[in-house]
């Protein structure tokens, strides 16, 4: 069973939330709070997979929090109206595995936290496009191989290692070689944020 916490501020879209994921077997909703203080206080009792996140929060605001969230054990889902590159890429530099709005369908939420409890990134398709545009290869500036600018490529647009392989006619373990070495050039601790600091680093 996959635990979540639901953070957001607006009681409609959080009884909402609640009722969808309840349709869900292999989803238990353990918590559902309006702030990202409450969202810190009540961690350690409920021991949730996957944290549910609006941006925009009463207190301290959702990137702000993410960090300490993401310390406590969580892999934190986004699930905001906005997707300025402020929010976007703040959100994944920040250590968020995960960035989707609010218009997004209750299969699709719940499609995601499976992804993320599985090991995986899930972005929205309009945020995964303006991640891509991003971190095209610019002339005559990259530090990594050929081979990482093209994982790198499809890990901003969400592929499963799975189907990275298909795509570039490779093995699954080499997949996972590539990411590592990329990870580790750019300095960043997962997939999501490899991509945000790309980006940020102008590396490529």
């Amino acid at each position: 069973m996959i635990r979540v916490l639901i953070v957001d501020d607006h009681p409609i879209v959080r009884d909402g939330l609640v009722a969808v994921l309840a349709d869900e077997p292999d989803l238990t909703v353990v918590d559902a709070v309006s702030s990202a203080e409450e969202a810190l206080e009540a961690m350690p009792g409920l021991h949730p997979d996957v944290m549910l996140l609006d941006l925009e929060l009463q207190g301290q605001d959702g990137v702000s929090a993410i960090p300490a969230l993401v310390g406590g054990g969580a892999r934190v889902l986004v699930l905001t109206a906005y997707d300025t590159d402020e929010r976007v890429f703040g959100a994944l530099q920040a250590g968020a595995v995960g960035y989707l709005l609010k218009g997004a369908t209750a299969a699709e939420i719940a499609g995601a936290i499976r992804s993320i409890h599985a090991g995986e990134s899930v972005l929205a398709p309009t945020v995964a496009a303006r991640v891509v545009a991003s971190v095209r290869p610019r002339h005559g500036r990259t530090g990594l191989s050929a081979r990482e600018r093209e994982t790198l490529g499809l890990l901003a647009e969400g592929l499963t290692t799975k189907e990275m392989a298909r795509q570039l006619g490779i093995t699954e373990r080499t997949v996972k070689f590539h990411v590592h070495s990329l990870c580790a050039k750019l300095g960043a601790a997962n997939r999501t944020q490899a991509v945000a600091l790309a980006t940020q680093q102008h590396l490529l």
